[in-house]
């Protein structure tokens, strides 16, 4: 599994951005680093032509191969030569060879060290949030579906991806991503499927802390937590939220100094949120208790707890629906090798990048810029920057 370097960004100058004199995007650049996969007697277009036409279709609101060789066909020949490209555009069938052939992994570990660098941490370390999700459409030879785990901050942006062999096999794939991220110092977000020793112990020997939701998987974890005095608890924060009619009130009870009587790793806080949804009128009531264990210094606030707990559903509402919703990923039956991570990889990288230009609607962003190349080609342009991560991390 190749790291998430800065090394693919800065190259042999270790510096962002495009060489003096030359017209080319940024980000052609950037993705020359990518080994492409053609034989050489067949290649028309370079790579990093290919792939940079592919991020910006997508940006653009391409769902498709078809859709990402139309955009391509349709760029105005002014902007063409930003991207590397000749007298004539990769065809559809040249996108779909590259994206099915091209390493995935390097590909993602290029584009979000490229748009790690571009946006960068806002007000110290963003919380990272790590989950899977299954692309429906993309089913193999054999009738599996291609299962992709990923890790976002909690303000919605992608840091990295892998695939996993199903869903089952996330907990494997929990330390292959994370190996590629600086974790020094963040807080990792993971729900009850990765409340796992290993996983504590992995964070801390990184020097991060972690917020672990506990449920039925656990069962003796889970019965201690639920066996803590919580009656005698007061309610230390308490969030109200209107949305769609619908009324939600959480509280947070906070009990600190459980070490080692809960019996996971480096534990220090343990938690309970009671969330409580009311529907319009008073009608259709539901309640439900949340445990929560985490590793954070005991003087730690409740709400921030709560925040770290609800702010994990970013993975779900900012990425994964996103890309099911604006880019309709679970009916693309690309399944071609690599291709299917790829394509996520792209929808990823787009979603960070629409997110950074400060949009809050991301399918009627992406419209404007289907609209406007000179706007996208804004969007992809970046002020120089050298990198100063470690090596090797994002």
């Amino acid at each position: 599994m190749p790291a998430c370097s800065s090394s693919f960004i800065a190259g042999r100058r270790g510096e962002v951005g495009p060489r003096p004199g030359d017209g080319r995007l940024e980000l052609w650049h950037v993705l020359s680093v990518v080994p492409d996969p053609r034989q050489a007697r067949w290649i028309r277009h370079p790579v990093a032509t290919v792939l940079s036409l592919a991020v910006a279709a997508v940006a653009a609101g391409a769902r498709s191969l078809t859709a990402i060789g139309a955009w391509a066909a349709d760029l105005p020949v002014v902007h063409r030569s930003r991207f590397g490209v000749g007298r004539a555009v990769p065809s559809a069938a040249t996108f779909a060879r590259v994206l099915a052939g091209v390493d995935a992994d390097v590909l993602d570990a290029v584009l979000c060290a490229w748009l790690g660098a571009r946006t960068g941490p806002r007000g110290g370390l963003a919380p990272l949030a790590v989950d899977g999700k299954t692309a429906r459409g993309a089913r193999r030879g054999d009738g599996s579906r291609v299962h992709l785990f990923a890790a976002v901050t909690h303000d919605g942006r992608p840091v990295g991806q892998v695939t996993a062999p199903a869903k089952g096999f996330e907990i494997a794939a929990f330390r292959t991503l994370l190996d590629r991220v600086d974790l020094h110092g963040r807080v990792v977000t993971a729900d009850a499927l990765h409340t796992q020793v290993t996983h504590a112990h992995y964070l801390h020997r990184h020097g991060a802390h972690y917020v672990f939701t506990v449920k039925g998987n656990q069962p003796r974890l889970h019965a201690r937590l639920v066996a803590l005095p919580w009656g005698q608890v007061r309610v230390a924060h308490l969030d109200v939220a209107k949305a769609h009619g619908r009324t939600e009130r959480r509280t947070v009870q906070l009990i600190t100094k459980i070490r080692p009587g809960l019996g996971f790793p480096h534990a220090r806080l343990a938690a309970r949120i009671t969330r409580t949804r009311t529907g319009p009128d008073a009608t259709g009531r539901t309640v439900e208790v949340v445990y929560a264990i985490s590793d954070l210094p005991e003087d730690t606030s409740p709400e921030r707890i709560g925040a770290f707990v609800r702010g994990h559903w970013a993975i779900e509402n900012r990425l994964h629906w996103v890309r099911d919703v604006t880019f309709d990923e679970d009916r693309s039956q690309v399944r071609t090798g690599t291709a299917p991570q790829a394509m996520a990889t792209l929808r990823n990288t787009a979603i960070g990048l629409l997110r950074a230009a400060g949009a809050t609607n991301i399918a009627a962003t992406s419209a404007a810029m289907h609209r406007r190349a000179s706007r996208l080609l804004a969007l992809l342009e970046a002020p120089r920057t050298v990198l100063t991560s470690q090596p090797g991390r994002l």
